[in-house]
């Protein structure tokens, strides 16, 4: 059985996620105009994914994944080894941040992916970190599928178009994510939970 490598500390550089973005497009033979039409993302920020200027926030992973036929596990690992126990050991967890100057659709949270290996799996377990914002500053997304939120640390807020639950350590929430949703962290530090996606095929 192959194993994946020891990846250590990581940034987003080295997943080169622009680049795979851009190998899977042309694959498919899409042009960043098919490519945005079958996920919702604005081209101008295709094309800022793609040239490594952003960041994309998981939502966006997801849509990209569906429309390219891959699992997440894709954009995380150089090689995805099909095999029915997966372990992520700490250090070859993969964070994930927005860089210092923010682009129209970059991440507004830190992520950490929790399993790098598995290239179809169902769910997708992340550590996020989510930093403290003013409300004008929350970004809000939605995606097929349902969410799961534990909070580990910190208070955290979660916003609907219709709803606000403010979340404690050791709360749960939840939902699903095809509603228009966004997180912030109240108070001055920043908040943080296990959180499990599962996309619809």
């Amino acid at each position: 059985m192959k194993r994946k490598k020891s990846l250590g500390s990581h940034v987003a550089e080295d997943l080169k996620i622009g680049s795979k973005v851009q190998e899977l497009r042309r694959k498919k033979r899409y042009t960043l105009e098919d490519l945005a039409t079958k996920t919702g993302v604005a081209k101008s920020v295709l094309s800022e994914i793609e040239a490594g200027d952003v960041i994309p926030p998981v939502a966006t992973l997801l849509r990209l994944s569906k429309a390219f036929g891959v699992g997440m596990a894709y954009f995380f690992e150089d090689e995805a080894v099909a095999d029915k126990i997966s372990v992520t050991r700490k250090g070859d967890r993969i964070r994930l941040e927005r860089r210092p100057h923010h682009h129209q659709g970059e991440v507004d949270y830190i992520y950490e992916s929790l399993e790098t290996k598995k290239p179809d799996k169902h769910m997708e377990p992340l550590f996020v970190e989510f930093r403290p914002m003013d409300t004008s500053e929350m970004i809000f997304v939605s995606h097929e599928g349902e969410e799961f939120i534990f909070v580990l640390d910190g208070t955290l807020e979660f916003r609907s178009d219709d709803r606000i639950e403010i979340l404690e350590a050791g709360d749960a929430i939840y939902f699903d994510s095809d509603i228009n949703h966004s997180f912030r962290a109240l108070g001055e530090k920043p908040a943080t939970a296990i959180g499990v996606i599962w996309a619809r095929s």
